[in-house]
């Protein structure tokens, strides 16, 4: 067996997006399926009481982290695959038993709270459009997502239950935690602004508009942002004409949002947001879904967090701090208890029938 490398929880997380059991083969296509494993043998390379993970499901969580790590301009050389590959089979492993270990209430309220989730972070996308575009370029599907949050989040469910002791939340552990640390505590400069959003993609299709369309489109955002500029109600211009249906029956308000925040493909936004003086509506800000019109409504200055507001991302710090602790025994202990047998990753073979 190759040596495993400690490799954080949080950096694999990304490798486990695709690497859900397949739907069952319909029966029609059972033979075809038989015969192809024959061509293409998908050994087992781990199991355990009550789980098996099989090659495929490896090599798709090794090319996603791969992935992942591109975007941050990682590259991951060929020569580290076989060390690589051994820490995300680990952490495939303990999440198969930490969602074997789960109770039917803890999967029952880690289901509500990732439902509850993913809403809000469909109605805090910039409209509809950008919330599809943001999962298509993330190469999963919404079920994919969910299913992906729910396996993590019963991870640490049972991961609190069994590591974490009540007194390392106590009081007295958070309030020596946050005098300790007044530096965490700085809630940076927000703002809270409305926008019009005159979409350039077909709203039935989803495809961007053709050149000639999208030209109507500008002239009509620039129409919109003339009588914005002019005095005219701002909210009621958002009922009348943005296509951002998480807002336009706000008034088109926003929540408010930090420097950073937006990303890459709404920094437009962002620059126009904190240019701004109150009350002042921007020129046209083009993005990739359309054009934007935005009015600052405020500007909130930075401030420190008090105590209260303070106490949950505190707590969630002694939390992983206290899982990173006893990680390593846990996942001794959790694997002698679950009898897992791993084959040797160097000479890929399939394990023996349990």
């Amino acid at each position: 067996m190759i040596p495993r490398l400690s490799l954080p929880r949080l950096a694999l997380a990304a490798a486990l997006a695709f690497c859900l059991p397949p739907a069952s083969a319909p029966a029609a296509a059972q033979d075809q399926t038989n015969s192809l494993d024959s061509l293409f043998p998908d050994p087992v390379v781990a199991r355990g009481k009550g789980f098996e993970i099989k090659r495929s499901a490896l090599d798709d969580a090794f090319y996603t982290f791969k992935a992942a790590m591109a975007k941050q301009k990682q590259v991951i050389p060929e020569a580290a695959r076989p060390q690589i590959e051994s820490n995300i089979l680990q952490q495939l492993i303990i999440t198969k038993i930490e969602v074997l270990k789960a109770t039917d209430a803890e999967k029952k309220q880690v289901s509500d709270q990732v439902a509850k989730d993913l809403e809000d972070f469909r109605k805090s996308a910039p409209s509809d459009l950008a919330f599809q575009d943001k999962l298509k370029s993330g190469g999963a599907t919404l079920d994919q997502i969910r299913a992906r949050r729910e396996e993590e989040q019963l991870g640490r469910a049972v991961l609190i239950r069994e590591l974490v002791p009540s007194n390392a939340l106590a009081d007295d552990a958070v309030k020596k935690f946050y005098d300790a640390n007044p530096d965490k505590f700085v809630i940076p400069e927000k703002v809270r602004v409305a926008q019009i959003l005159i979409s350039a993609y077909d709203p039935v299709s989803g495809a961007p508009l053709p050149p000639d369309q999208k030209k109507e489109k500008e002239k009509l955002a620039r129409q919109v942002q003339a009588q914005a500029t002019n005095g005219a109600d701002f909210a009621k211009l958002a009922r009348q004409y943005s296509d951002d249906d998480s807002t336009k029956d706000k008034g088109g308000e926003y929540p408010p949002f930090a420097r950073g925040v937006l990303g890459p493909d709404f920094q437009p936004i962002e620059i126009a947001a904190f240019t701004l003086k109150t009350n002042q509506v921007s020129d046209l800000v083009e993005t990739r879904v359309g054009y934007h019109i935005i009015k600052l409504l405020e500007k909130i200055p930075p401030s420190a967090a008090d105590l209260p507001a303070a106490t949950s991302w505190i707590k969630d710090r002694l939390i992983e701090a206290e899982i990173n602790r006893q990680l390593t025994n846990f996942v001794t202990k959790t694997e002698a208890e679950y009898d897992v047998k791993i084959s040797d990753l160097r000479f890929p073979a399939p394990l023996p029938p349990p």
